[in-house]
């Protein structure tokens, strides 16, 4: 049980609450809590840290240190910065995360200060370790150490570090989409002898839907009378126990808030739907999802077999997308059905005017041309 003095106490919503001071070098005393479902959880955890605490180096205020000479270790910081992540972010983040730090990162903090981030030699240091990696897991080696260095920066009053990382020069690739011919193949051969998996990459391609969410996708996320799909779930497969090679696949929320989505569905699309409708929970598979690398080299044999170049699967995606704005649908309307937070993502990675389209452009500014010409004479 609490005692007198301890304030630690149990709040409404049923957590507990342990509340502790600290010194702020601009803001003097401030007060911190820590959360838990125990009093006992809590109470171990104000305890730690009020000994976290005591061991920095007090700053006085009536003398010139500064937050910088505060040294802590990234030893100390990144179990708690991890234990937020596995809070506040979907255990898919929390497992990649816990992957880049172990493969790259944790030669490079050991025994290094916070503060060092800022210095040449470790910035150096950094940027040598992922000379040769590709620049997503560049990317996401960076953005595991700007957390940790934001959040010892948050909570331990230290100067905040920038990381200098190179921007590659490298010019933009350019994402692949079927041709109008590809398309025409590809669909006849999906129409022949077509079976429910045939029909799931019919689908994709009329709705924008990425590989976890069809192979998520449940036949109570149809609503056939109001002619909507909802995307809800989606599935991958992800490490198990912080591990690269020991793997399950997991059914989570989608990608972001947004992904998660009204589709309207077209007449077509609902003909289909319903020709294949089985008992089964999911569309593409009766028991449960379908493993995504499945489904992945079953469209690689489709097109093997339909004699076109194969394609991974997100070209349906950006096809559909740029069928769409080819054919005047607004792009406040195809963001919100691909499930986009803005319209910039919209336009910056998924449309991509075919060569046919832009003739049809420069065909059309030709004629207002002529009739220009046609008036003046």
């Amino acid at each position: 049980m609490p005692r007198h003095g301890e304030n630690i106490r149990k709040r409404a919503d049923g957590r507990w609450e342990g509340r502790y001071m600290v010194y702020h070098p601009e803001k003097g005393k401030k007060q911190r809590s820590i959360y838990g479902k125990t009093y006992g959880e809590v109470k171990k955890r104000k305890n730690q840290a009020l000994k976290d605490v005591v061991n920095l180096e007090p700053i006085d205020a009536d003398t010139k240190t500064t937050p910088d000479k505060r040294e802590i270790l990234f030893e100390k910081v990144i179990p708690e910065w991890f234990e937020k992540i596995k809070k506040t972010k979907k255990h898919a983040t929390y497992i990649k995360y816990c992957y880049i730090y172990k493969t790259y990162l944790t030669d490079i903090l050991a025994e290094h200060f916070l503060s060092d981030a800022a210095t040449e030699h470790f910035q150096d240091m950094l940027i040598s370790r992922t000379m040769n990696c590709s620049e997503s897991i560049k990317k996401s080696i960076y953005s595991v150490l700007a957390g940790i260095l934001s959040y010892g920066a948050e909570n331990y009053y230290i100067t905040p570090v920038r990381l200098k990382r190179k921007i590659p020069t490298s010019a933009k690739k350019k994402l692949n989409i079927y041709t109008r011919r590809e398309q025409t193949i590809l669909l006849r051969y999906l129409y022949e002898n077509m079976d429910i998996r045939k029909m799931g990459i019919i689908l994709c391609l009329s709705t924008g839907l990425r590989l976890g969410e069809i192979c998520s996708l449940k036949w109570m996320d149809i609503d056939f009378q109001n002619k909507v799909l909802f995307v809800n779930h989606t599935v991958q497969r992800i490490a198990v126990n912080d591990q690269k090679t020991k793997t399950a696949l997991q059914v989570g929320s989608p990608k972001t808030a947004c992904s998660q989505r009204e589709v309207p569905l077209s007449d077509e699309i609902l003909l289909l739907l319903s020709r294949f409708k089985h008992h089964g929970a999911y569309v593409l598979n009766d028991s449960g999802p379908l493993e995504p690398r499945t489904y992945q080299y079953q469209f690689e044999r489709f097109q093997k077999q339909a004699g076109i170049d194969c394609k991974n699967f997100h070209v349906l995606r950006h096809t559909f997308a740029t069928n769409c704005i080819g054919n005047g649908v607004d792009v406040k309307s195809l963001s919100e059905i691909l499930g986009h937070s803005n319209v910039q993502i919209t336009l910056n990675r998924y449309v991509h005017p075919s060569l046919d389209t832009k003739r049809q452009y420069m065909n059309h500014i030709s004629s207002v041309y002529g009739q220009i010409v046609g008036q003046g004479l």
